[in-house]
């Protein structure tokens, strides 16, 4: 096994802690994101936001339940965020040309910028609307969060995952 494919592997608590460590900061990074969107443009609720995102799960009843749905779209928020973060270490795990790129300068936010638009729209254009049996609504919301979801959803999985990456381990090796 490579040394740059031994660093992403599951084999250590080193990889566990980083998944964790990804599915938090992302939960809380694109949580806060969405939350400012709502509260700030969309003249909407935090409450409101959550709610929705326990909808696809719910149906529109969900908008209704107070605090127990707001919950459950947190839980749920939370749970697509470790999600995701599993999904990219799996990925890391099998896929060379990433690794290599990840090894590149500016690797994190080279990766990032393909992995954060990626969730966003496998999340818009199936999961969601397979779960609501509605069709996606692709406009300026969207694209907005299309593109948030690099800084927000992309960098804090690919810089958690990555943490320890096989650049950074051969530059502390040089320097010592």
């Amino acid at each position: 096994m490579s040394d740059s494919k031994a660093l992403y592997s599951f084999d250590d608590h080193g990889a566990l802690s980083r998944v964790a460590q990804a599915g938090l900061l992302t939960g809380v990074t694109d949580g806060l994101f969405s939350s400012v969107l709502s509260v700030a443009f969309y003249n909407s609720t935090i409450q409101r936001l959550f709610q929705g995102v326990a909808s696809t799960l719910l149906g529109a009843d969900a908008y209704q339940g107070g605090n127990r749905t707001f919950a459950i779209g947190v839980l749920m928020h939370f749970g697509v965020a470790f999600g995701w973060s599993v999904v990219f270490l799996l990925i890391v795990r099998r896929v060379t040309w990433i690794r290599r790129l990840l090894d590149s300068p500016y690797g994190v936010v080279k990766v990032a910028s393909l992995y954060g638009p990626f969730i966003w729209l496998v999340m818009s254009l199936v999961v969601i609307p397979v779960l609501r049996l509605l069709p996606p609504v692709i406009s300026v919301r969207w694209l907005v969060q299309l593109i948030g979801h690099i800084p927000f959803v992309g960098v804090p999985i690919v810089a958690s995952i990555c943490k320890g990456s096989a650049r950074s381990v051969s530059e502390k090796t040089a320097s010592q």
